[in-house]
């Protein structure tokens, strides 16, 4: 079977999509182990499927490179957005997505007919450790976090996927790649968990932050919008920022607002198309 695809990340945070409105895929997990491998497959963080549905404009189904689920991917339905506007699936400058983390509403920057921003409304991050999962009494806000006889301080947040958030001194020699790996399938984070590594930029509360990422299922990647929305959430938690910050990720940089009238966190960013293609499955 030839299976056509779209390539497309958001600052350099990658999938492979699949429009579902027009095939279906018996084994997506198997798919995303074949496309993600840089030198044999496509390339790609994953895979993303663009499904109908019954309640918004749009379902994604979301994969990381080693098959397992995503509940949510920041990055990812800023192109699903794209996808779905730029296809005619949906032709409207506002448009609900549904994830397997709830829906989500997205505005549509558009130069061109073409979707080149979008802004998307993440929802409120939650802290209750049965939320992020954590297997923990209490929520960790900057909170010991001792791993392999070493103490950290950690902030375990929820953006409809699970991240645990430290602060460094420096993202260059952050042990992102070491340690990284051992939290994200440490015991105390039943469904595994993203790590981030975060840089305050400037005096305090500081507008400006740095993050690099090791994302479960994935390694380090180039760029987590989930990942950079619970670094500004554990900074402003943290009186490290203030609720309005653009966040340096190695792709490129996203607008993060933790509303305080709602709590919602909105982030925005560059949605981009690749090339298209087919492959055999």
């Amino acid at each position: 079977m030839r299976l056509p695809f779209t390539k497309m990340h958001g600052i350099g945070n990658d999938y492979v999509y699949v429009n579902a409105f027009d095939v279906q895929v018996e084994d997506p997990a198997a798919l995303a182990r074949k496309v993600s491998p840089r030198h044999t497959g496509i390339g790609s963080d994953g895979l993303i499927l663009i499904h109908p549905s019954s309640k918004a404009d749009a379902r994604m189904e979301m994969y990381n490179a080693d098959g397992s689920r995503g509940e949510m991917c920041g990055n990812g339905i800023r192109c699903v957005a794209k996808f779905v506007y730029d296809n005619g699936l949906a032709r409207r400058p506002s448009l609900t997505i549904e994830t397997d983390a709830g829906l989500r509403t997205l505005d549509l920057e558009i130069e061109g007919d073409r979707v080149r921003r979008v802004t998307v409304d993440m929802g409120p991050p939650l802290l209750a450790p049965h939320d992020v999962p954590l297997l923990a009494d209490r929520p960790m806000i900057d909170s010991p976090l001792e791993v392999d006889g070493r103490e950290y301080q950690a902030t375990c947040i929820s953006m409809g996927n699970p991240h645990c958030v430290l602060f460094v001194p420096s993202t260059v020699d952050a042990p992102v790649h070491t340690l990284g790996p051992r939290i994200e399938t440490d015991a105390r984070f039943p469904r595994r968990v993203n790590v981030e590594f975060a840089e305050v930029l400037g005096p305090l509360p500081a507008n400006r932050l740095r993050m690099r990422v090791w994302e479960r299922g994935s390694g380090e990647t180039a760029a987590c919008g989930t990942g950079a929305c619970a670094v500004t959430v554990a900074a402003v938690l943290t009186s490290r920022a203030s609720r309005r910050v653009v966040v340096e990720l190695l792709g490129g940089e996203l607008e993060i607002e933790w509303r305080e009238a709602d709590g919602h966190v909105l982030m925005t960013g560059a949605a981009e198309e690749v090339f298209r293609g087919e492959i055999d499955i």
